[in-house]
């Protein structure tokens, strides 16, 4: 069991693997209540791979993956379903239904696990698009979106049954630098206002500065983490050269 009531997740020995391959091993991090966690790590490391357990699109070959005092790993069809509704995802595409209007995409976890009443459903889907930003794009199907409103749509899908946790792969790709620092600040606004815990894919470096509390580093070659902490202090500290230079943006050529 997952002792520590300040931890939201907690990985235990973790391999990932398909099809007789090691992705990852050796895994063990937990991510506390409230703060914004960033996996990070350069191209091939897992990064996606490591998520999609953790979110339990697939089974880890060894280990335990704990979201709050329950395990995720081998849990029966009815305790799986009660974690899984303990967060949310935001997929890197936003992944909105392109038939549906930007409410009745935020309705759609409502109207699949709850059994509120129809005009209660809608307030609750309302207010979470009030909370991006986005009320008075509820009437609009997804095509009509920026790329931003597209992302902040997908948060506030993924927030409508109130989870204490988000996951977000690639929040920032595809978008512009002021989009991406607004979608950084609505984070922040969630992490500190709500309490609501991140758990975050990216490699964009501005956004790791602004909105990471701590990050963990793959890498591609050990196969498991080689850094833990807080971006700033790996910039300065980091005993591992390419994760300094990760953090400095420098060349591996110089």
């Amino acid at each position: 069991m997952s002792s520590d009531s300040a931890n939201a997740i907690e990985v235990k020995n973790l391999k990932l693997g398909y099809d007789g391959k090691i992705i990852l091993q050796n895994l063990n991090f937990v991510v506390r209540r409230g703060e914004v966690f960033v996996i990070l790590g350069g191209s091939g490391s897992g990064k996606s791979t490591l998520l999609k357990h953790m979110i339990g699109l697939y089974p880890p070959l060894e280990g335990e993956i704990w979201i709050g005092n329950e395990n995720l790993v081998g849990a029966s069809d009815e305790k799986r379903r009660q974690i899984l509704a303990q967060f949310g995802v935001m997929y890197q595409s936003g992944a909105l239904f392109g038939s549906m209007t930007v409410l009745e995409n935020v309705l759609l976890p409502l109207d699949t696990f709850t059994e509120l009443p129809p005009a209660a459903k809608e307030f609750i889907a309302l207010a979470k698009l009030k909370l991006v930003d986005l009320a008075e794009a509820s009437a609009k199907m997804p095509a009509e979106l920026s790329g931003g409103m597209q992302k902040r749509a997908a948060i506030a899908r993924a927030m409508a049954l109130d989870p204490g946790i988000l996951f977000l792969d690639e929040p920032s790709a595809g978008l512009d630098p002021i989009t991406s620092a607004d979608l950084d600040a609505l984070i922040r606004l969630l992490a500190c206002d709500f309490g609501i815990t991140f758990v975050i894919v990216t490699h964009e470096l501005p956004s790791i500065y602004a909105i990471a509390d701590r990050v963990i580093m793959l890498d591609g070659k050990s196969k498991t983490i080689i850094a833990e902490g807080k971006p700033e202090e790996l910039r300065q500290h980091a005993k591992d050269t390419w994760v300094r230079q990760f953090f400095n943006r420098e060349s591996s050529k110089n």
